[in-house]
């Protein structure tokens, strides 16, 4: 419950990252079978896994050149089965849902208000959630990093994104679990929440006066 005399922030859409925001943590089981596909330890897998992923993100790397240059790294020579193999391991991976986050999306489309989603992903990573996530045609706008060669949290990305949804940008409640592209949306006029976990991001809705954005998807009723 927020005071009556509590003033309500003005939003328009919601602005929504996706992975750990819509999603939950990475699958375990996703993450062993690319490191079996690779025939890797734990260190090794990860240290090639994230080395490239801003390129991947940015589109400077399509997928497949992407997992070709983990290969490379690590010495193998990867065929096209075993990329198509890591493409879907990789997908799978993150696409196990955040289910309160889902569904508060859907209450808010439900409602009226505008949804978004401004994510860094990379092709094939787009092209299998799409696929995986039917759901997320119900969004009024997706900004998808490679399309524009530009990642969070570099100002030019939010700036697509508010205008994709047309709506101000102070206007917009972006959602993102990482501090530094808070700081950006906040720094292109957006307001912001970090997720971090459900309880705390309710209370934050709560704290600037908008609990009823969350119960009803609309700030207006």
């Amino acid at each position: 419950m927020q005071p009556e005399d509590q003033k309500k922030p003005v939003i328009e859409a919601v602005l929504f990252d996706y992975g750990l925001v819509l999603t939950g943590p990475p699958d375990p089981a996703a993450w062993a079978e690319m490191q079996h596909l690779l025939a890797l330890d734990e260190a090794t897998f990860s240290h090639a896994y994230w080395k490239h992923r801003s390129d991947y993100d940015r589109g400077t790397l399509n997928g497949r050149g992407y997992w070709s240059a983990i290969g490379q790294d690590v010495g193998h020579v990867l065929a096209a089965p075993q990329i198509d193999g890591l493409i879907a391991a990789d997908t799978v991976l993150w696409t196990q849902l955040n289910q309160p986050m889902v569904d508060w999306a859907l209450r808010l489309q439900a409602a009226g208000t505008r949804t978004g989603i401004l994510s860094n992903l990379g092709d094939e990573m787009m092209h299998g959630v799409l696929a995986a996530l039917p759901w997320m045609a119900g969004f009024d706008h997706l900004t998808f990093s490679h399309h524009l060669l530009l990642i969070k949290p570099e100002a030019a990305i939010y700036q697509h994104a508010a205008s994709g949804l047309c709506v101000p940008a102070e206007r917009i409640l972006f959602v993102d679990d990482r501090e530094e592209n808070i700081a950006g949306a906040i720094a292109a006029g957006m307001q912001a929440i970090r997720y971090e976990t459900q309880p705390a991001f309710e209370q934050a809705l709560a704290a600037m006066g908008a609990t009823e954005l969350w119960t009803t998807g609309n700030l207006n009723v």
